[in-house]
């Protein structure tokens, strides 16, 4: 054991595509790898026995609950939260090395995410540095949220680390649509619990504001198609979201919660 020894924590859902690369890039870096699965129906658990004996099915309570559980499982104090999707990349490996052999002063540290999207690095849009807490001391960290972005609250101060964990987010455009669709259900039932309603300003102005952000004040132009797809879909995320806000409020339904 070193003076920071390392459980890299992953929740998992049908990601037998993706999966193996984030184990392969944890190795070197992490002394164990939790894996907690949501009952997968491909290899995605086959595929994670591969490389730790930690693996753990339970039926899906949602992301931050999912996420404490898996952390409950950890054994070392030091906790790295990856998704399926995402790499430790080569400058971050070598900072994490040079943190395992030091006792830190913090309680964790954030890390910038750098997402690769229609064949290129996206460095505008407002999609990086996208700056996430993922390195984190267990006892003094917890995941809170109901509906779809989870978040982590942590207790004491943080450092920030320079390389970037790479992510690979949506496969394609019909990908980036399909999850616009199912997290926008979720983003709306969040808005309808706080009672929050529909107007017109939220279909008309809103989405269009979202854009110009993303494009020209983000600079989404610099990162060219692939920009301008982001830009485009940002504001189209914020009109489906309020549109099924509306359609909420007129049948009163509750959407219920989904594997991720």
């Amino acid at each position: 054991m070193g003076l920071m020894d390392i459980s890299a924590v992953i929740i998992t859902y049908n990601e037998e595509a993706r999966l193996e690369g984030a184990l392969k890039s944890l190795q070197g870096i992490a002394s164990e790898i939790v894996v907690v699965d949501c009952y997968s129906t491909d290899h995605t658990v086959k595929i994670a026995r591969k490389y730790t004996d930690k693996v753990f099915e339970r039926s899906w309570t949602g992301f931050a609950d999912q996420k404490n559980f898996a952390n409950s499982q950890a054994k070392f104090p030091w906790i790295l939260s990856l998704d399926a999707d995402e790499r430790i990349s080569p400058e971050l490996r070598e900072e994490l090395l040079e943190l395992k052999d030091t006792e830190p002063d913090c309680s964790g540290f954030s890390i910038p995410r750098l997402a690769f999207y229609l064949g290129r690095w996206i460095r505008h849009a407002g999609w990086y540095p996208d700056r996430k807490i993922r390195l984190f001391r267990r006892d003094r960290a917890r995941w809170e949220g109901e509906y779809v972005h989870e978040r982590l609250v942590l207790e004491g101060k943080t450092r920030k680390l320079k390389g970037p964990i790479h992510h690979f987010t949506y496969r394609n455009v019909s990908d980036h649509l399909s999850r616009i669709n199912r997290f926008s259900d979720l983003g709306a039932q969040k808005l309808y619990a706080r009672r929050k309603k529909c107007r017109l300003h939220h279909l008309l102005f809103l989405p269009l504001f979202r854009f110009v952000k993303a494009y020209v004040f983000q600079m989404g132009f610099l990162d060219g198609f692939a920009g301008l797809v982001i830009s485009v879909l940002t504001g189209y995320a914020v009109f489906v979201r309020y549109v099924k806000l509306r359609e909420i409020w007129k049948k009163g339904e509750r959407i219920e919660p989904f594997p991720y």
